[in-house]
């Protein structure tokens, strides 16, 4: 299983690399979490990030081909 540290890594090279539908298209996916100037605590955070592994462990997930098929669509 890979960590959130690991994730972030590879979601930032990927960011570096996409073209610019891609980016538009997974920052339109996270517009509503994202919020400029205001922080979670540390339990919020910690909270999001068990529902997250909890969510993927069971398989709520869509792999990168799939999110690449739905975009593509866009």
């Amino acid at each position: 299983m890979m960590t959130t540290l690991s994730i972030r890594q590879k979601l930032s090279a990927y960011l570096q690399v996409a073209d610019d539908k891609k980016v538009k298209a997974m920052y339109a996916l996270l517009e509503d979490d994202i919020k400029m100037g205001e922080s979670v605590s540390i339990q919020q955070y910690n909270k999001e990030i068990d529902e997250a592994l909890a969510e993927a462990e069971a398989g709520d997930f869509i792999t990168q081909a799939e999110m690449e098929k739905q975009v593509s669509k866009w």
